[in-house]
């Protein structure tokens, strides 16, 4: 057997040379057992390739392998959704383990998991058995625990199958837009919400019936706005996946190309989700064959299965549609008794569940829940006799949505694929492509049906805007094998023209630049390759960008003559795009201080590109004096030598250990750090900036798959920053180059090409119990 240490240390290009000894060991796993020996072969780029003899001893050798690449992340996030924090870092955080609590389903979990067929709970049951596979191990050898846990004196904790229907999440959504438009409406200046967030599809908002607008505040958030968990000396430590900048632009991009448009006669499905860049990697890449299922792809690390990815029958991916599933219900307490709100014209008292929070060195802490019929009160003021309430799909039977990318794995076709979407709540566009040539898009996820009232601002909570059940994937828009040979979806309104006014999931469709730029190529591309898709992938063309190049003044001046010449790319090694981001944030700024009233600045902080570029031809004078700051700006920022300026010496990617501020962590996980990158929100190669005034890359498509279906050894796959998250590992930085280079790699499949590459094989044999 290879010493731990020393493959931690040993270098990719050694690894692609030189096969690993094989390791054989032996444990008795907690609760669930293999029926027979499970082989896992990780080949150069750090992908494990689990070969079972049975379909669920292949999820277990998924959940073993993301426990093995990243146990202490999934274990921080379980510890999370559980409210088990307190237990192991102290008092400090009870009150968010008391929030995560808050949003345990409280229903019956037995029959949530009578809802899941059989096949897919035995993965799922094998998956969380293969977590805890490893836990026993590195618990039984301290060695092989990832440096956090001797840093923190903490360990892991088990996992068990209750907990995948329990933890729901606490999201704030989107009810902190509710707040903002009653505040505006407050002001009499709802229409300035438009600025901010545009509403597609077009509608006219009004205030609900019985609503205090006055009344309403970001107060009535209540336990929603703690904040980031308070590890670190000085401030409470968050991860970049989960500020503001991350909910405001997260999305994907994805298309599918039949085969009779593409270079080989096969469909290509290509994806890439955007989420979070600069803390911890949100896929892991795994292999998952036996008889009867063979899929590779991306996983969420904690969740069973593969999200995007292709099994030996199709191809899949996923962009985030829109469904509005959670409202702000803002209830009237009773005078006389404060554990009573009003509904239905009478008192209702809420459902109170008392939790004692284990605290590290202390007594445990005692914290009182609440509910009431629309779901968990997360405000709760007697002295002003009002409460609020987040009422959420999530909350809902059925609403967990944990064994949703199980059962899409298990399936075989379009049609055994449907009976899988049952099973998924989360609003997505699903893409599809077979080895048979058919290509297909379902809108899934659930809508709740309300009594009335539209989702975009709080409602009271009488009983009057109550929700009376929720609609499935059937009753949104779908698509079998286009007549145009393609499709796409960037998170725009693709709704159909004639879709049903009183059926319109929500209104928060993004700015429709990518798909644009999207189907543009597409659609003038005869044929269509797998080059093609990399391509377009990594595309920085700019509509914004060249949306302002028609607006420039006649006049000369430095910043109008170099953008005018300016393809409008937002390229990493362009001296115009780094002018441009710059131009365009003062632009925003001063046309935001320009067009909002003093009264209502504090809510409106934001403008939309389309908002902006569309008053810009009102404003010379902004434009004008933008470009002048703007000159300076950038020559302060990159050098008087405009010809040596570069955009993405601006915005660079820097990945650390969401725990960094902590001395101990960061001296130990190094940052990920050097390369800059092209790219903004607006681009298809979306690299959008961060929280807070700086530049550097907040979020984007950190997993990308470019699917060849049928000949799927011609599948590429990046995933930022590797699969590791051990900084010993080989795989902890190695696909950072080339993600910054545009450079994606194989996405190996066949046995052959396996085998080829192998860097280490892995037994795991299991002990009948």
């Amino acid at each position: 057997m290879m010493h731990r240490r020393a493959f931690l240390t040993g270098s990719a290009a050694a690894l692609a040379l030189t096969p690993f000894a094989l390791e054989a060991r032996a444990f008795a796993p907690r609760g669930e057992t293999l029926i027979a020996p499970v082989e896992i072969i990780d080949d150069v780029h750090g992908v494990p390739h689990v070969r079972a003899a049975s379909i669920p001893d292949a999820f277990y050798g998924q959940g073993y392998v993301v426990a093995r690449d990243r146990l202490f992340q999934i274990d921080l996030a379980h510890r999370r959704e559980l409210g088990r924090l307190a237990e192991a870092y102290g008092e400090e955080f009870a009150k968010h383990d008391a929030t995560a609590r808050l949003f345990h389903y409280r229903g019956d979990l037995n029959a949530e998991l009578r809802r899941v067929p059989a096949d897919v709970l035995a993965c799922a049951r094998a998956y969380i058995a293969g977590i805890n596979a490893r836990i026993d191990e590195v618990l039984a050898d301290p060695a092989l625990l990832p440096q956090e846990y001797a840093i923190l004196g903490v360990q892991p904790i088990k996992w068990a199958i209750e907990d995948m229907v329990l933890a729901r999440g606490s999201s704030i959504g989107n009810a902190d837009d509710e707040i903002r438009r009653a505040q505006l409406a407050a002001i009499g200046m709802l229409e300035l919400d438009e600025i901010v967030a545009p509403l597609r599809p077009k509608w006219q908002m009004t205030v609900p019936v019985g609503l205090d607008v006055n009344a309403v505040s970001p107060a009535d958030l209540g336990v929603l706005r703690q904040g980031g968990l308070p590890f670190g000396p000085d401030t409470p430590v968050r991860d970049p996946a989960e500020g503001p900048a991350e909910r405001a632009n997260a999305g994907s991009n994805a298309w599918t190309v039949a085969g009779d448009r593409t270079t080989t006669g096969r469909p290509i499905l290509a994806n890439d989700p955007h989420l979070g860049i600069g803390g911890f990697g949100p896929r892991h890449v795994v292999h998952l064959s036996a008889p009867g299922l063979d899929v590779i792809g991306g996983g969420a690390p904690g969740l069973p299965g593969i999200m995007q990815g292709h099994t030996d029958r199709f191809a899949f991916g996923r962009t985030n549609f829109h469904i509005d599933q959670q409202d702000l219900f803002i209830l009237e307490l009773d005078p006389a008794d404060p554990e009573r709100y009003r509904h239905d014209g009478g008192w209702k008292r809420f459902k109170r569940v008392e939790v004692a929070i284990p605290v590290k060195g202390s007594a445990p802490y005692v914290a009182t829940l609440r509910y009431a019929v629309q779901g968990p009160v997360v405000m709760h003021d007697p002295t002003k006799r009002r409460a609020s309430v987040l009422a959420s799909i999530a909350m809902q039977p059925g609403g967990g949505g944990s064994f949703a990318m199980i059962a899409i794995n298990l399936a075989r076709d379009w049609a055994s694929l449907r009976k899988a979407f049952r099973l998924h709540p989360s609003p997505t566009n699903f893409h599809y492509a077979d080895i048979d040539g058919n290509t297909g898009w379902q809108v899934i996820g659930f809508a709740p049906v309300r009594k009335q009232g539209d989702g975009l601002l709080p409602v009271p909570g009488d009983g009057r805007f109550d929700w009376t059940g929720m609609r499935d994937f059937t009753a949104l828009p779908n698509e079998y094998n286009s007549k145009k040979g393609w499709f796409a979806s960037a998170n725009q309104n693709n709704l159909p023209a004639d879709w049903p006014r009183d059926r319109i999931p929500a209104f928060s469709f993004r700015a429709p630049y990518r798909y644009e730029r999207i189907a543009d190529v597409l659609a003038s591309q005869p044929k269509h390759g797998i080059a093609d898709s990399v391509a377009l992938q990594f595309d920085t063309v700019s509509t914004p960008a060249r949306q302002l190049q028609a607006l420039l003044p006649a006049a000369p001046s430095p910043a109008a003559d170099m953008l005018r010449r300016w393809d409008g790319q937002l390229a990493a090694d362009s001296g115009p795009a780094a002018l441009f981001e710059i131009l365009w944030r003062d632009l925003s700024q001063r046309m935001l201080a320009a067009i909002v009233p003093a009264k209502a600045k504090a809510l409106v902080t934001e403008i939309d590109p389309s908002v902006l570029l569309g008053r810009l031809p009102q404003h010379p004078v902004i434009l004008r004096d933008a470009l002048s700051s703007s000159w300076e700006t950038a020559q302060t920022l990159l050098g008087r030598d405009p010809t040596t300026w570069r955009w993405g010496r601006l915005h660079q990617v820097r990945i650390a250990h969401p725990l960094s501020r902590i001395p101990a962590i960061a001296a130990a996980f190094p940052p990920i750090e050097g390369g800059g990158s092209g790219g903004d929100s607006f681009t298809v190669m979306a690299r959008w900036l961060g929280d807070g005034p700086g530049w550097r890359v907040g979020g984007g498509a950190s997993y990308m798959q470019v699917i060849d279906v049928g000949a799927w050894d011609n599948s590429l796959f990046l995933n930022l920053p590797g699969q590791s998250n051990d900084p010993r590992s080989p795989y902890y930085r190695d696909q950072y180059a080339p993600w910054i280079e545009g450079r994606m790699l194989p996405m190996l499949f066949s046995r052959a090409a396996i085998d080829g590459k192998v860097a280490r094989r892995t037994m795991l044999k299991g002990k009948r119990r």
